[in-house]
């Protein structure tokens, strides 16, 4: 999950499509199969998507994606339903008590802003209330969801290694790992980064149909040393990781230079990509830094699909020249907010009791592909600025 670029409003910005009458009723379990869902007895009742205020930027994309849904099944007559938008984990655990008086949910879609949602999850196990954990998946909660979906962080973690691996990364190469924050987003993404470049997992590309397997195993010691120097938390902030690199950089290019000339950027978000482009547009940098990295070899990568960097690795953004001046090769692992469409879609399904394959706690993942400058006319990406 990322942070939004603008101001999310607290929790008592409210948009609702639906209106709250029917007593509560037990539709689905918080312990064992969930094959045996709702199969229509939650008809009439209130669909509630837990989510941030829908602006631009990932996490707000996703927002105005689920609000388009809620007024799709709204029309449907099936079921009420209400998109409730706040600013943190802590707003939505208030607006879960309110959920729970109201007393008429057929189940919870919930998009967890950060992990102090957790007891908000938890207070919903303890009503039976059933719910859908989406993109942010909290630890304990997890058990008990009647599904867990994300896209398949370990998959983008793993496409990020072998795109690195696949244009020269050796043991004792210079990598900067920029981190979103220390959920299980990034845990995951690290994980499959890791695993690639370690031989235990391979990298399946849902564009190319591709499936690939390193073909140097590394060492768990050698990934260490490579991922240990040079890491920041920046909290999916551009900032964050313009001022780590405007700190760092100095350091990184010496180490760079002593160790065959390569530098590799593993940076789990599009914004923290724009945050090394936005450095070296700027003029905080002296010229011997600015032509140490134009003698460098440079690859980074990111992780979203905002269609601002799709444009600058199509040659046709104002930084374009920046990333075919400093970057030897740019990618971003398609991972699109329109996911919590499918999220809000698992829910309908659950509660209809169609074909419903999971048990609780189980997890489905959104496959994921490399879109570089080779591919990026395929696709539309969503508006990050």
């Amino acid at each position: 999950m990322r942070k939004p670029l603008a101001a999310l409003l607290g929790a008592a910005m409210v948009i609702t499509l639906g209106a709250c009458s029917n007593q509560p009723g037990t539709v689905g379990s918080a312990s064992g199969s969930a094959s045996g869902s709702a199969s229509g007895s939650a008809a009439g009742k209130t669909i509630y998507v837990l989510g941030p205020t829908p602006d631009h930027g990932w996490t707000a994309q996703a927002g105005t994606f689920a609000q388009a849904k809620v007024e799709e099944i709204k029309k449907a007559g099936k079921y009420k339903a209400e998109y409730q938008a706040s600013s943190d984990g802590e707003a939505q655990n208030d607006l879960v008590q309110n959920i729970i008086a109201n007393g008429d949910a057929a189940g919870v879609v919930f998009f967890a802003l950060d992990d102090s949602a957790k007891s908000g999850q938890e207070a919903l196990i303890g009503e039976n209330i059933p719910f859908i954990s989406f993109d942010r998946i909290i630890e304990g909660p997890d058990k008990s969801a009647v599904l867990n979906f994300s896209g398949d962080n370990w998959a983008v973690g793993a496409g990020i290694g072998y795109w690195l691996q696949k244009n020269g990364m050796e043991k004792g190469d210079a990598l900067v790992t920029l981190i979103g924050d220390n959920g299980t987003v990034s845990g995951r993404r690290q994980e499959g980064f890791e695993e690639f470049l370690t031989g235990k997992r391979e990298y399946t590309d849902k564009d190319s149909g591709a499936t690939s397997k390193t073909t140097k195993a590394w060492k768990q010691e050698d990934v260490d040393a490579l991922s240990s120097k040079y890491k920041v938390v920046c909290n999916w902030s551009a900032d964050a990781a313009y001022q780590y690199l405007e700190q760092r950089l100095p350091d990184i290019i010496k180490d760079a230079k002593a160790n065959g000339g390569k530098l590799y950027v593993f940076s789990m978000d599009d914004e923290m990509t724009f945050g090394f482009m936005n450095l070296l547009e700027g003029n905080t940098l002296d010229d011997s830094a600015k032509k140490d990295l134009k003698d460098l070899k440079v690859y980074i990568s990111a992780i979203g699909g905002m269609q601002e960097l799709y444009d600058v690795m199509a040659g046709t953004a104002p930084q374009s020249k920046i990333a075919n001046e400093y970057f030897d090769g740019t990618m971003s692992m398609y991972f699109s907010p329109q996911m919590m469409t499918s999220a809000v879609d698992y829910m309908v399904k659950y509660l209809d009791g169609t074909d419903w394959k999971y048990k609780v706690g189980d997890g489905e993942y959104e496959p994921t592909f490399i879109v570089d400058k080779a591919n990026v006319s395929k696709y539309k990406g969503f508006t990050g600025h």
